[in-house]
Order: C-alpha cells, then sequence, then structure tokens
C-alpha cells in the first residue's frame, strides 16, 4: 500500500483524529416548537415554547421509574390554575402586569433557540424570551438557559439560569409570593389527595412546616406508579440574591420559589438579574443527607458544559 492509500485509510478510521465521543444526553429541537431532551434515547424532559400560550413551560419531567413527575393541571381547580403549568417561570408583579396568572394579556413569548448542546454527560438549550406587556410592548428581555445532566440510576438534574434584563425604562418587581419559578407535581405525589410528602433542609415536612418558610432546598415526593416512589428537590443558588429564598409550598402538589416574597426588586437600564435553580428528580432511597449532597455540589456547580457537541 502506498504512503497517499495508508494515509487516506489512517482517515477514514478516525486514527490520529479528535476521538468522537457518543451524546448519551441530547437537546433534540422537534417541529411545533418544542425541544425534547433525551438520555440514552429515552427522554427526560420536553420544552414547549410555542407563542400560541402564554409562556413557555416544561412537560414532562421524567423521574427514575420512568414515570412523569409533573402535571399541567390542578387537580381540584384547573380553570382557576389553568397558569400551573408544569415547570415554568413567571412573576406576578412586573411594572404592575402579572406575568403569573394567564387572563390580563402579558405573555413572555419565544425568539426561537439561539443554541443548543448534547455532550455525554449533559445537554442545554439558550432560548431568548421577551416579557410583553397587554399591549405587545416588551417590559424586560429574559436569556434562559435549561440544562440536563445524566446521573446514576436513573436520576437527573434540571438546572433553569435565566437572566433578565430590562428592555428600556426601569423595571420593578414588586413584593408578590408568586415567582419566578413554580413546579406542579403529579397528582399522586401531593400531600393531599395522594400519597406524598414535603421536607426541606431544615427538617420540617408538609405545608404547616415548610410553607413560608427561607431554606436551600425544599423536596416534594410521592408515589408514581402502585409500587414506585419518586421525588423532586428544589435547589435554590448561594449566588442568587435573597438565598435562601422563601419557598412557597401547598400539601395539594406545588412548590415555587418567592423570590419577591418579602420586599420588592428593582432592575435599572443597563443592569441585569441571573437566577439560578436546580431541579433533582430522585428515588424513593433519597434521604435528606443524599439531597444535601447534591445541593452541595450544585453550590459549587461551575456552569461549563464539558464533552458536549455543537447543534446548529
Amino acid at each position: 500500500m502506498t504512503a497517499g492509500a495508508t494515509a487516506v485509510l489512517l482517515a477514514v478510521c478516525g486514527v490520529g483524529a479528535e476521538t468522537f465521543v457518543f451524546p448519551r444526553v441530547q437537546a433534540v429541537p422537534l417541529d411545533g416548537r418544542q425541544c425534547a431532551f433525551e438520555i440514552d434515547g429515552v427522554e427526560a424532559a420536553r420544552y414547549h415554547y410555542a407563542n400560541n400560550t402564554p409562556k413557555p413551560y416544561i412537560f414532562p419531567l421524567i423521574g427514575p421509574a420512568g414515570r412523569r413527575l409533573t402535571s399541567v393541571s390542578h387537580p381540584v381547580d384547573p380553570k382557576g390554575h389553568r397558569h400551573h403549568r408544569s415547570i415554568w417561570i413567571g412573576h406576578h408583579d412586573v411594572n404592575g402586569v402579572s406575568f403569573w396568572a394567564e387572563d390580563g394579556g402579558a405573555r413572555i413569548v419565544s425568539q426561537g433557540i439561539e443554541a443548543y448542546q448534547s455532550g455525554a454527560e449533559s445537554a442545554a438549550l439558550t432560548m431568548v424570551h421577551p416579557w410583553l406587556g397587554p399591549d405587545g410592548q416588551p417590559l424586560m428581555t429574559e436569556k434562559r438557559t435549561l440544562t440536563v445532566h445524566r446521573l446514576p440510576g436513573g436520576e437527573s438534574y434540571l438546572d433553569l439560569v435565566c437572566t433578565w434584563t430590562p428592555a428600556g425604562t426601569s423595571v420593578m418587581l414588586g413584593k408578590t409570593p408568586f415567582g419566578f419559578l413554580g413546579v406542579r407535581v403529579a397528582d399522586t405525589m401531593a400531600v393531599r389527595g395522594g400519597g406524598g410528602s414535603v421536607r426541606n433542609a431544615e427538617g420540617e415536612q408538609n405545608e404547616t412546616g415548610v410553607h413560608w418558610k427561607r431554606s436551600r432546598w425544599v423536596d416534594y415526593t410521592g408515589p408514581v406508579a402502585p409500587d414506585e416512589t419518586n421525588g423532586i428537590a428544589f435547589f435554590d443558588h448561594p449566588d442568587n440574591p435573597h438565598f435562601p429564598t422563601y419557598f412557597h409550598v401547598r400539601d395539594e402538589g406545588w412548590m415555587g420559589a418567592a423570590f419577591c416574597y418579602e420586599e420588592p426588586y428593582a432592575l435599572e437600564p443597563g443592569a441585569s438579574l441571573t437566577l439560578r435553580y436546580r431541579l433533582y428528580t430522585h428515588g424513593a432511597e433519597a434521604t435528606p443527607e443524599d439531597i444535601e449532597r447534591h445541593w452541595k455540589v450544585f453550590a459549587v456547580l461551575d456552569e461549563n458544559l464539558e464533552g458536549t457537541t455543537a447543534g446548529k
């Protein structure tokens, strides 16, 4: 074989080239303005960002048992709580405009996918979301990155990193218990009407112990099948203003980080607000000590994704 032929063969076989690492965690854009996150070919979460809904949301979030951990409806008041779209971002008072409820004409829209990455251990999606008032004018612009990390035993992390900047004039985020991140768990996981339980980092339990309390994390655990129990632990990050956050938690199946529970927050032109949250999906065996260990991993998180392949 000639030297030239040998070089061609080596190139075809990848010898001497950078080794390809198969992306076990993939962000997969889909028709209908959706993006699925898959781990080893199995969907772990799906992001919905079509502009025919008042805001983007994540549904479902899948746990280690292969069952969904969230719901897009309130079990008792689905009409009055139609804004409870599984996992969502919103705020009840942005210059007096509600981006929490869905009956005032305000909308969080999408400019489409800005970037996505897949990799051996994690996958990420970045989008820009203008927050439009009832008159269609933007009050602020949000850059949102979602990242799914693969863990042993079918567990996973879902990270949300959001940065808001005023669209023009200053923005006042009013004092409210509603906003920014909300999670509606599956009906069977609720304390009331289901078989679930709530706990926080301080060892308090259920709505009576956890509601309106500051904590670095809150966990909702409950049955997802007749013989399977899973949970979602909701982590606040130490870099977030107002850490540890107040949590808004109800026994009927919902938990939220109440960023402006105690006081309003002003955003001046040229300034920005960044919040980081993590949702840890786990099995029945996760103890408070296990959850605390996972929170500590998040607390020192390096945001750089390693071993990823860029999508276009």
